[in-house]
């Protein structure tokens, strides 16, 4: 009997515990009255996804704070913080909730340093971690409804905006949701910088630097924020509420498994996140400030800011002329434009239509939702206050009424399919003017069609006569012929103006040595004169050069698919037998590394990737630096002062991000060296030689090759040694073109003597060392540790701190018995092509 109660106690106490396992494992996302988190305790939602607890900033950092985090898809991105102005110093934080449901933050003193001020009682309170993210107060005898929370944390947003959250104003209470950036990266303090929802007008969205704005996202379109890119629609759904009661903006993601955020970041950046499972990281969307024209109000009135342009960038416009001539064509551009003839008013005026605009400041303006546009037409000339209108909503052909009253200002007209229509108001006079010029650019644009298809046409039937005649006149093509036919068909697929041999021979002067311009691993470039005195440079593929017919199309076909400002212009090519020519426009201040090193010597070999694995594990670095030290490589050096590199840096990242990002193809350049960055006459830098380019298609980020080709000293250690490349391997190249100096002196805390003497005191300190530190970054070993392109400009651009670089990769090879074994592994090592720059240090 005794033996049996035993038995029934010990079961009953298995049982106790089993149920207090379950119990609290069920309770994990929940606080209940009088509970409590103590500092390494933490509530995580139900499906794991966020997690609630103390963190600091930093490691090395005592400040203590309670936040939110995510937990599922990267530990340790904080998207909420409750103590944002009053750290905890020790780790002896306590979160209580009372039986009133108040959420109070204790420190080690017991003084309260922070709470919710839930002001309803409430008879079962309980505090519930969503798997939102969103952290409620709400009554146990409520329902789940939101308009039920007695207090939740997505009511007031620091830094980042979940899905669910809002971004507005109550119109009846004044209570406001908007977003503040950290102090620092360190620092989770408010910083100078908020996104929120201005009211005045018709509401638009805006990033304001203390009160003042200095980026605007523009009205809503019933799709989006115009300034924004559409290309997030295809991830969340957006939502604008306007309405009475509040107006707000929030999204929630299309996929349940997409993850997305909107980030404003201690400099002043807003960027649209979502994280990539494959490359476990965030990926950017859209960023708000990546060039010149986000500054709000650039270009001033009646005008308008195109990045694209080269050299200007603002221009007033149809029926506006600059308000100061001189200041405009210097480049000062704020004071905008002004009308070339003033407005009569009665039925003196009309409106003359914009396409692709980021549409102006919306602060004075009226919107109508339910006027089509030929009423909106009719209201606006009506009132000779109204300067411009247009459909306040683009979805189904377009709705509503938006009127614009006084000045226009902060457009820009290189939206292409972001860009929405404007109807702007000129004076009948200057729409006759504008009318005739259009019908004079039609005629002229009708002949230029007219003959380019008579020329189509001609070019066509050219070939077939040739096929034609041949049959006829023989009896079958040798081998020579049947390629240059081929050649031929090749040539049409190209896209590009074909250049006659015998031309560009003329333009030359039969390719004369006192027109080369240099030499590189496939062939020769030399400077020529087109009979109607137009400059070119001709690249001349060598026979030996080991860029056969199919890197030769490749270069052709990509250079020709890419427009872009950093990227140089290809004018056409020519094949005339074993002949290749390249044409492109001619680049008067030559190449980059002209001005840096001065005179450089290119030597081409073919080097095994067997010999480089060793080569690169004894740490012996391929790229030497040969520069005669004269006085006129000096005087050249001098030429290219700060601000000149900066802008040189800038236009080189630029490209790239182009490259990488934007451009109808995703392009790696696998061969980006200062050689290869040409200068124009106000020394803006062009990336050219595409004939190591590939093209990724899709989802596809990085690829493998067993003929390694390039320049080694640029090349990134992945690839020399694997043959791996990918955008990183650019950005790698980057980071050397940025860098060209010496890792030991920043490790030895000498970062000053890596800077050129040329400069002498016309730099400043931190932005040089800005630079140089990004460039560190850039040439980290490891691929997953160096930044993307579009991180790259923002820390270009910011003055935000900066992870500490890691030892760069050109320094850091593998060990000797790796590279044995990656020796002994590749049972033939093909010769792969490189280029050996000889340089020597500065």
């Amino acid at each position: 009997m005794r033996k049996s109660m035993e038995g029934i106690s010990l079961l009953l106490l298995v049982y106790l515990f089993v149920f207090s396992i379950l119990r609290s494992a069920n309770a994990v996302d929940t606080l209940s009255p009088s509970q409590s988190i103590r500092d390494g305790e933490t509530l995580v939602s139900a499906d794991g996804s966020f997690e609630l607890g103390f963190f600091s900033p930093t490691i090395s950092s005592t400040s203590r704070f309670l936040g939110i985090w995510y937990k599922k898809v990267t530990n340790g991105t904080v998207v909420w913080v409750a103590n944002r102005e009053t750290p905890i110093s020790d780790n002896k934080g306590v979160l209580l909730f009372s039986n009133q449901g108040i959420l109070s933050l204790l420190n080690s003193t017991n003084s309260t340093i922070w709470s919710s001020n839930t002001s309803k009682p409430a008879q079962e309170p309980v505090a519930h971690l969503l798997n939102s993210g969103n952290l409620v107060v709400k009554d146990g005898k409520d329902n789940n409804a939101a308009e039920d929370n007695l207090w939740q944390s997505f009511d007031y947003p620091c830094d980042t905006l979940l899905p669910g959250m809002k971004i507005g104003k109550n119109l009846v209470t004044g209570f406001e949701w908007f977003l503040s950036s950290w102090k620092t990266t360190d620092d989770p303090a408010p910083g100078q910088y908020f996104v929120r929802i201005n009211i005045s007008g018709y509401p638009q969205l805006e990033i304001e630097k203390g009160s003042k704005m200095v980026y605007r996202a523009g009205s809503w379109n019933g799709l989006i924020f115009q300034a924004m890119k559409r290309n997030v629609l295809s991830f969340v759904n957006n939502e604008f509420e306007l309405n009475e009661n509040e107006v707000y903006y929030t999204t929630e993601p299309k996929n349940s498994s997409v993850v997305t955020r909107i980030m404003l970041n201690p400099s002043g950046f807003v960027q649209f996140l979502s994280w990539s499972d494959q490359q476990r990281d965030w990926e950017s969307l859209f960023t708000s400030r990546l060039d010149q024209c986000v500054n709000y109000a650039l270009c001033g009135t009646y005008a308008t800011c195109n990045e694209n342009d080269s050299p200007a960038v603002c221009s007033c416009l149809e029926g506006f002329t600059p308000k100061f001539v001189g200041k405009w064509n210097s480049g000062v551009w704020y004071d905008g434009c002004v009308r070339r003839t003033p407005l009569v008013c009665n039925n003196g005026d009309s409106f003359y239509k914009r396409t692709g605009l980021k549409l102006p400041d919306t602060s004075h303006s009226k919107v109508n939702m339910t006027m089509n546009i030929k009423e909106c037409r009719q209201l606006c000339l009506r009132d000779c206050s109204c300067t411009a209108y247009t459909n306040s909503d683009i979805r189904e052909g377009g709705s509503g009424c938006l009127l614009w009253f006084g000045d226009l200002l902060d457009m820009r007209d290189d939206m292409g399919q972001d860009g929405q229509d404007l109807y702007i108001r000129l004076a009948a006079s200057e729409i006759e003017n504008i009318i005739q010029k259009r019908q004079s650019w039609e005629k002229r644009r009708v002949a230029i069609i007219v003959g380019s298809v008579i020329i189509g046409m001609v070019m066509l039937i050219l070939p077939v006569l040739c096929i034609l005649w041949r049959k006829r006149n023989k009896k079958g093509l040798t081998r020579k012929n049947r390629a240059m036919d081929c050649d031929e068909r090749e040539n049409e697929e190209m896209e590009l103006p074909l250049f006659n041999f015998g031309t560009i021979e003329n333009a030359t002067n039969n390719f004369s040595i006192e027109n080369l311009l240099g030499r590189g691993g496939f062939g020769s470039v030399y400077k020529g004169t087109l009979a109607e005195g137009q400059h070119i440079a001709v690249k001349r593929l060598s026979n030996d050069s080991g860029q056969g017919l199919k890197e030769f199309k490749n270069e052709v076909i990509l250079i020709a698919k890419l427009q872009h400002r950093n990227l140089v212009k290809l004018l056409g090519c020519c094949i005339q037998g074993d002949e290749k020519l390249l044409i492109y426009e001619y680049m008067a201040n030559k190449s980059l590394d002209y001005f840096i090193f001065g005179l450089v010597l290119h030597y081409s070999f073919h080097i095994s990737k067997s010999f480089f694995s060793d080569t690169f594990s004894l740490r012996i670095l391929l790229v030497v630096w040969l520069t005669w030290g004269t006085e006129s490589d000096q005087t050249r050096s001098k030429l290219l002062d700060w601000s000149k590199r900066v802008n040189i840096i800038g236009g080189i990242a630029r490209g790239l991000l182009y490259l990488h990002q934007d451009s109808r193809l995703r392009i790696i350049h696998r061969d980006l060296k200062s050689s290869n960055i040409l200068l124009d006459n106000a020394m803006n830098p062009k990336i050219s030689d595409f004939g190591l380019a590939k093209t990724f298609w899709g989802d596809q980020t990085e690829a493998n090759t067993n003929k390694v080709v390039g320049t080694y000293g640029y090349m990134s250690p992945e690839y020399a040694i694997d043959g791996v490349f990918s955008m990183k391997s650019d950005v790698f190249s980057f980071g050397v073109l940025v860098l060209e100096i010496a890792w030991r002196l920043w490790t030895e805390k000498r970062p000053m003597e890596l800077i050129d003497d040329a400069f002498g005191d016309f730099c400043l300190p931190s932005e040089m060392l800005r630079c140089i530190h990004v460039g560190l970054l850039c040439v980290q070993q490891r691929p997953e540790d160096r930044p993307n392109m579009s991180s790259v400009i923002v820390m270009l651009g910011s003055e935000s701190a900066l992870p500490q670089p890691k030892q760069p990769g050109f320094f850091t090879g593998r060990n000797l018995p790796e590279a044995e074994s990656s020796t002994s592994n590749c049972k033939s090592s093909s010769a792969n092509e490189c280029t050996v720059t000889l340089l020597e240090p500065r």
